[in-house]
């Protein structure tokens, strides 16, 4: 089942979507409460992603017993507001205005609370994580990892001094402004990664002409350097920056999944060593 519902932001409303989870046969009865998954969409993006990629990720993580929401930050999609008005601070803390929804919801267990980040939104969802202790794991879906550079990258370099002289610049329909471009310099995914103490996946394409794939590699080798978690990798072959291709597509859900459902059991199994 899956529905749609607003979270108020201060003046303005975050449109979400939730889906609960599949009722699976063999799941235990005394365990009750169901691990929680936010999918944090990209610099201009939505939460439908391009060709529904987080809706098929979110109805996926449904069957294995997930409670998912997906959600537009400020400006995008069907949220209200501007973006361009809305730097990066801001949304880290829309990010953790989602958290308080969704960890407060009856059937959700706190303790096994992941964020899935896309691009920008794997800067904003690693530095939630990282301000945020009710995140437990993170996954980074070919993530950003200088956010002013990676994002100037992708306007080009006209469209920032534009603003910067104007005080603000039209892009696809969303208008950028000084602010904005100021708070992706201050952020530094790379730096902060290793405030982070909980499990990791880092994917990526090789076919990335957005993001280097590159990145990946950073990012496992920074998380490495933590006393505490785990992080994992992996490099899909001929993946471009939204997985827009069938194969490519498959083998990043299916990874996710599997990783998460890893995670799920190890949990279960210390669990019953416990007991």
């Amino acid at each position: 089942m899956e529905r749609q519902f607003a979270i108020r932001h201060g003046e303005e409303e975050l449109t979400a979507s939730i889906h609960y989870p599949v009722q699976q046969e063999d799941v235990r009865k005394d365990c009750r409460r169901v691990p929680l998954a936010i999918i944090c969409h990209g610099f201009v993006g939505s939460r439908i992603g391009v060709d529904r990629l987080f809706v098929k990720a979110a109805r996926e993580l449904a069957e294995d017993g997930y409670m998912v929401i997906r959600f537009d930050y400020i400006g995008c999609g069907e949220s209200t507001g501007s973006y361009g008005a809305q730097g990066l601070e801001s949304m880290i803390s829309q990010t953790r205005a989602v958290l308080d929804y969704g960890a407060s919801i009856t059937d959700v267990d706190p303790a096994r609370i992941t964020l899935i980040g896309h691009s920008l939104g794997g800067a904003v969802a690693l530095q939630t994580a990282v301000r945020d202790s009710r995140v437990k794991n993170l996954i980074l879906w070919s993530a950003v990892g200088y956010p002013f550079h990676d994002i100037v990258n992708i306007t080009g370099r006209k469209v920032y001094d534009t603003s910067v002289q104007k005080g603000a610049a039209d892009y696809l329909g969303y208008d950028l402004t000084p602010g904005f471009f100021e708070s992706l310099a201050a952020g530094q995914p790379f730096q902060e990664a290793v405030k982070f103490g909980g499990d990791v996946l880092v994917i990526h394409g090789t076919s990335d002409e957005v993001i280097p794939v590159d990145y990946a590699f950073l990012f496992q080798k920074v998380f490495w350097t933590r006393p505490v978690g785990r992080c994992d990798k992996e490099i899909i072959f001929q993946a471009d920056h939204t997985y827009s291709a069938g194969e490519p597509r498959a083998q990043l859900l299916k990874r996710t999944r599997e990783w998460l459902n890893e995670l799920e059991q190890i949990q279960q199994d210390w669990q019953h060593w416990s007991i």
